[in-house]
This record gives C-alpha cells, sequence and structure tokens, in this order.
C-alpha cells in the first residue's frame, strides 16, 4: 500500500504534568521504574537483536528491537482505575514519540488514567526484519497483555484498558480491535494466557491497514477524530464510522474541515477547532464511563 508522505513538527516544548514531560525524544528520563521491556529475553524469535539501542533524536525514536512501555501515573489520589496503551504513528518508519506518545500520555494522565506508551517494532524502517503483517500486532497484544497482567501493581480494571492510536499507530490498534485476544491457556509465559484485545480504542487520523471490511458485532467502543482534508485518513475515518453505524456498535467520530493529517494535540495548530480536540477525547472518556473511579 502506498502511504501518502506525511509532516511532521519540528521538536517543542509543551505542558505536561512535570519537568519529566518536557525532556526531548532523546533525552527521556528512562528508569526501570518506568520501562516495561514486552518480553523479559527480549521478542521471540529475535532475542539477539533486543540489545541493540535505540535512536532517538528530537521528536523521534526509531530502531527499536526491544519493543517496550513507558508508564505514566496520575497524580497521586487521582488514578480511577483505567489504563490506556498509546501507539504513536510514524509511517512504521519511525515513532513520532515526543507528541504522539509523551504528549498524550501527560494528557490522559491528567484525567486519572494510567497510561502505557507503547514502542512498537517498525517494519518500514531501512533494513527492518520484521513484518507489517505480524510483528506490530504481536506487540500491540503482548502490551495489552502485559497491562491486565499489572492490574495489581497499577489498581488497574482489567475490563478497562484501552487503546489510543494516531496514523500508523491507529493501524496498530486496529490490528487487535476487531480480532479475538484470547491468550492460550496453556502458554508457558503467563502474560500470554491473558487477553490481550482493548475494551475500547481512541483513533485519531487513523491509517487504513486493518480496517475491517464488516466491523465485528464485539468491537470495542470507538472515538474517531481526523481531518476532512487528511488525503491519508479522513476517508479511513469516514468509512469506519459507517461500518460502526451499520454493526450497531458504539461510536462517536469528529470530522473537522481542515487540520490536514498530523496534527498530533493540536497546540501547535491555528485553527481553534483542532487547538481544542483533545477536550472531545475527554468528554467522550468521561461519557462513557471511563474516567470514574473503579
Amino acid at each position: 500500500m502506498k502511504f501518502t508522505k506525511m509532516r511532521y513538527p519540528a521538536p517543542v516544548w509543551f505542558l505536561a504534568l512535570s519537568a519529566f514531560y518536557l525532556l526531548p525524544a532523546s533525552g527521556f528520563s528512562q528508569t526501570a521504574s518506568n520501562i516495561i521491556p514486552l518480553w523479559k529475553n527480549g521478542p521471540p524469535g529475535f532475542e539477539k537483536k533486543s540489545a541493540e539501542p535505540e535512536s532517538a533524536k528530537d521528536y523521534w525514536v526509531k530502531n527499536i528491537h526491544n519493543p517496550s512501555l513507558q508508564v505514566f501515573l496520575p497524580p497521586a489520589g487521582k488514578a480511577n482505575g483505567t489504563a490506556v496503551v498509546v501507539c504513536p504513528g510514524g509511517g512504521f518508519r519511525l515513532l513520532v514519540y515526543n507528541a504522539e506518545g509523551v504528549e498524550p500520555a501527560a494528557y490522559l494522565a491528567r484525567l486519572g488514567i494510567t497510561v502505557f506508551v507503547l514502542k512498537y517494532r517498525l517494519p518500514r524502517e531501512e533494513g527492518s526484519p520484521y513484518s507489517l503483517d505480524k510483528h506490530p500486532r504481536e506487540d500491540a497484544l503482548r502490551a495489552v497483555r502485559l497491562v491486565r497482567s499489572r492490574a495489581k501493581e497499577y489498581d488497574i480494571d482489567t475490563a478497562r484498558v484501552g487503546m489510543l492510536g494516531f496514523s500508523a499507530g491507529g493501524e496498530v490498534v486496529a490490528a487487535v480491535a476487531y480480532a479475538s485476544g484470547k491468550g492460550d491457556p496453556a502458554a508457558e509465559d503467563p502474560i500470554d494466557r491473558l487477553n490481550g484485545k482493548p475494551d475500547f480504542q481512541m483513533l485519531v487520523y487513523p491509517g487504513p491497514l486493518g480496517i475491517p471490511d464488516v466491523v465485528p458485532a464485539d468491537a470495542p467502543p470507538a472515538f474517531l477524530l481526523a481531518a476532512n482534508d487528511d488525503p491519508c485518513c479522513g476517508v479511513t475515518t469516514a468509512s469506519l464510522l459507517i461500518k460502526y453505524r451499520e454493526a450497531k456498535r458504539p461510536v462517536e467520530a469528529h470530522l473537522y474541515t481542515k487540520g490536514d493529517h498530523g496534527f498530533n494535540m493540536g497546540n501547535r495548530s491555528e485553527l481553534q477547532s483542532i487547538k481544542s480536540w483533545p477536550q472531545r477525547m475527554a468528554d467522550w472518556l468521561s461519557d462513557s464511563g471511563y474516567l470514574k473511579k473503579n
């Protein structure tokens, strides 16, 4: 599939919970306490590559061979039991980790959500050994299962684990949202016995890969958002809304007149509608009951 060339913003500063969130991608304060590898010894079949260092500069991260979750906790006393796995975009060539990972994580954490930003493997990066139809899905399934396995540690309701995906990250979410996520009850690793399907999904200018011809009856409730002038993903959003309506599944969609692609959390746009779009997501989370304390 041919992808329209994406435009990504220059490195920026943004509001967040603490000075920790203000660091650029190449200087995140990553410690053992807030970085969780998806697999202890590296992803199956690629254990030897897992020791290779990531590359990070300005807004992006790539060369990911040891996929992981970075944890963002809500302020003390505000956690509500909901968890969200955030999947940044980047066309599977890199991750727009600041603007579509750290920034939304900080926003959601302020709402009381425990957030896990996923660094998934990149099949379209030059020289990548990974398959587009296999490895991002493996990482997403493992990420959701891993979050559920840590439910007691983070006081998470295992029935309130959602996903937020931007652009290609939306395609990562789609890879696990419409099929069974049932684990293998006989798996040696107890994490792989758990359900890897999200309970809800939020897709911001999602790409077309993984969108089913027919939305299944058990598809997770969806929040959809894009700009009508997005040459890549406006159509994806509109068509997915129709499919959700046909399936009679819960859905809310926002299609803005302008905004193009890659407006991230909106705070660099000159358009008021785009600047304020995260509030629409917060409203949907609240109306859907995901911000109530469990």
